[in-house]
């Protein structure tokens, strides 16, 4: 009966320290902008097991990647570089313990809805290009500005003028308007005389 008992005690407890596919767990995340895959494991036995990540597209597989790992209580986590894209799914397969374990990781890994951020290429700096607009014009000096710039009239002179010089460029006369007044006169006088004399002789007929 003690040997039993102690058979029994082994057999639970290599039981429950053999690796489980419980104790696996997938995630997608990203490192940086990098997308990645991570594959950890639990397993307080230690027990060395191959992870294989598929990515599931259309009906078809493609394999991502295979690494061993070897558990511990706390955790091991391997890494897969895959630049995954939004709600992709992955099939995370686990082989352990001799084959012991093989199975998937349930259910299915789905990535998140965002995809990881990616680099914009900074545009190397570049001489401006030429402006294509016409010239503005030049602006047209203002008209205080011409009259400033016009010659200052000249200043009155303090010489004296001589008589009557002033009322004759005012009224356009000149030094023959004497000469014309006297023709005029002389004329006037010529034809007074003329009649007197044309009078006298028709009185001296009549008579």
């Amino acid at each position: 009966m003690a040997a039993a008992a102690t058979a029994l005690t082994l057999g639970v407890a290599g039981s429950a320290s053999a690796c489980n596919i419980s104790e696996f767990t997938a995630a997608a995340t990203c490192t940086g902008e990098q997308g990645v895959i991570t594959v950890t494991d639990k397993d307080p036995s230690g027990a060395k097991a191959t992870v294989e990540v598929y990515l599931q597209s259309g009906g078809s597989e493609k394999l991502v990647g295979t690494k061993d790992v070897e558990g511990t209580r706390e955790g091991v986590t391997v890494t897969f570089q895959e630049n995954w894209q939004p709600k992709a799914t992955y099939r995370v397969h686990v082989k352990a313990n001799g084959g012991q374990v093989d199975d998937d990781i349930k259910p299915n890994l789905t990535t998140p809805d965002k995809g990881c951020a990616t680099t914009t290429a900074t545009p190397s700096p570049s001489s401006p290009a030429p402006s294509t607009s016409a010239p503005s014009a030049k602006p047209t000096p203002s008209a205080s500005a011409s009259t400033s710039a016009a010659a200052p009239a000249p200043a009155p002179s303090n010489s004296a003028s001589p008589a009557g010089g002033s009322d004759l460029a005012e009224t356009g006369a000149n030094s023959n308007t004497g000469l014309f007044a006297g023709i005029a006169a002389a004329l006037v006088v010529a034809g007074g005389g003329v009649v007197f004399a044309l009078r006298k002789r028709g009185g001296t007929a009549k008579g």
